[in-house]
C-alpha cells in the first residue's frame, strides 16, 4: 500500500521511526516533510498528505506533529479525509473497523515508540467493516449547509 506522511518539527523524530517500521511491513512510503527538528508549520503537511491521498484512491496517511490534535484538525478539513488521532492500539483498530480511517494520526510528544509502533501495526492491518458503519461515513461527507 503507498502511505504518505507528514509532520511538523514536533513530530518529525517519530515519524521518522515509523517510517522505518512502515517501510518494514512492505509498504511503498512517500515522505511529504519536514525533514528535520526545524520550527514549521503543520498545516502545511496536513494538507499535502490529503490531497496526494486525494488523489490516489486506495493510498493512506501517516502524520504526527506534537500533540497530533492541529494537523488532525487540519487534515479533516477536507472532504474524503478521515483523520483518526490515536493514542493506543484499540483507537487505532476501531478507526479503521468503524470509521474507515484513512490517516493515522499521533503525536510525537505524547505517545511513546514503543506504543506508536504497535499503533501503527494495528491501524494499518485492520479493515473496515461496512455493514452499518458505511452510513454513518456516508454522514460524514453532508455538506454543513445541509445539517
Amino acid at each position: 500500500m503507498k502511505v504518505f506522511t507528514g509532520s511538523d518539527h514536533g513530530g518529525f523524530l517519530l515519524k521518522q521511526t515509523l517510517i522505518k517500521k512502515l517501510t518494514e511491513l512492505g509498504h511503498e512510503v512517500v515522505d511529504l516533510g519536514t525533514d528535520s527538528q526545524n520550527s514549521c508549520d503543520y498545516p502545511d503537511f496536513a494538507h499535502a498528505v490529503a490531497e496526494k491521498i486525494l488523489a490516489e484512491p486506495g493510498s493512506m496517511g501517516l502524520l504526527t506533529c506534537g500533540s497530533g490534535i492541529g494537523i488532525s484538525i487540519a487534515a479533516n478539513r477536507h472532504a474524503g479525509i478521515r483523520a483518526a488521532l490515536c493514542h493506543n492500539s484499540l483507537e487505532a483498530t476501531l478507526a479503521r473497523q468503524h470509521n474507515n480511517a484513512n490517516v493515522l494520526v499521533m503525536g510525537g510528544r505524547l505517545v511513546g515508540e514503543a506504543l506508536a509502533l504497535d499503533i501503527l501495526e494495528k491501524f494499518f492491518s485492520a479493515s473496515f467493516e461496512g455493514g452499518r458503519h458505511q452510513t454513518r461515513i456516508e454522514k460524514i461527507e453532508i455538506p454543513c449547509e445541509r445539517l
